[in-house]
C-alpha cells in the first residue's frame, strides 16, 4: 500500500461520485494561484462535509479555520433555506481569496466570514446570543485544538455535530514522547474528549491524496 495508491483510489472516486464543478474547480485554482498551502480537503471528504451536515440537517454551521474557502463552499451548499454558515480565518490574505471565491460560488447571502484569530472571534461569537450551531468544522491549527473544541461545545446544543481534521498525523499521535505542539495539541484534545461526558465520539483514521490522516466525530448528547 502507497501514497500513490491512495491518490489513484482518490481520483478514482472523484472521478466516480464527486464530478467536476466549476465554483470548487475554481477555489482550488485560485487558492493555488495565490501560494496558500494546499492543505484544503480534498473532493471527497468535502462531499463528506457535506452530506453530514445534510444528514444533520444544519441551520447553523461553524468552521473555524476558512483557507480560501473550499469547505466553505461543501458545507454552505448543504444548508436549507434560510441556513447560514460562520467561518473563521486568521490570515487576511487567506480571508481575502476565500471571499472571492465563495462570491464566485455565489454564496455570499450565506456566508459570514470572520476575520481574526479564531480564540478572539470565538468568544464574540458567544457573547453574540444568537443560538447554537448545529454543526462545526475544526479544520485550523492542530495545537490550539483543545481550545477551539471547548468553545465549540459552548456554542452547540443536545444533538450537535461536531467534526475534528487531521486527528492522526501520519500515525505521530501515538508517540507520547513527541514535543510537537501538533501531536501535543491533538493527544490534550483527545484526553479533554475521553472525559467529557456530555459528547460521545470516536476517530476514524484515513488515507488518500492528502496522505495519512484521520477525523474525530463528536455528538453533543447532553444539553450545554
Amino acid at each position: 500500500m502507497t501514497e500513490a495508491l491512495w491518490t489513484a483510489v482518490d481520483n478514482y472516486i472523484h472521478d466516480a461520485l464527486v464530478p467536476s464543478d466549476t465554483a470548487l474547480d475554481a477555489a482550488i485554482e485560485a487558492s493555488n494561484a495565490a501560494g496558500l498551502p494546499p492543505i484544503q480537503v480534498t473532493p471527497s471528504q468535502g462531499k463528506f462535509l457535506h452530506l453530514l451536515a445534510k444528514i444533520q440537517g444544519a441551520r447553523r454551521i461553524l468552521e473555524i479555520g476558512t483557507l480560501g474557502g473550499y469547505s466553505t463552499i461543501w458545507l454552505a451548499r448543504a444548508l436549507p433555506e434560510g441556513g447560514r454558515i460562520v467561518t473563521i480565518e486568521a490570515d487576511p490574505r487567506h480571508a481575502d481569496i476565500a471571499r472571492k471565491n465563495i462570491s464566485r460560488a455565489g454564496l455570499d447571502p450565506l456566508v459570514d466570514l470572520r476575520l481574526g484569530r479564531a480564540l478572539d472571534v470565538l468568544p464574540e461569537l458567544a457573547s453574540e446570543g444568537n443560538g447554537a450551531f448545529d454543526f462545526t468544522f475544526i479544520d485550523a491549527d492542530k495545537q490550539h485544538i483543545p481550545e477551539y473544541f471547548e468553545f465549540a461545545l459552548k456554542l452547540s446544543r443536545r444533538g450537535s455535530v461536531i467534526l475534528v481534521d487531521n486527528v492522526v498525523r501520519d500515525g505521530r499521535i501515538v508517540d507520547t514522547k513527541s514535543r510537537d505542539p501538533d501531536i501535543m495539541g491533538i493527544r490534550r484534545f483527545n484526553e479533554i474528549l475521553a472525559a467529557e461526558p456530555r459528547v460521545s465520539a470516536t476517530a476514524i483514521q484515513t488515507v488518500g491524496a492528502k496522505g495519512y490522516d484521520g477525523f474525530a466525530i463528536v455528538l453533543v448528547t447532553e444539553d450545554i
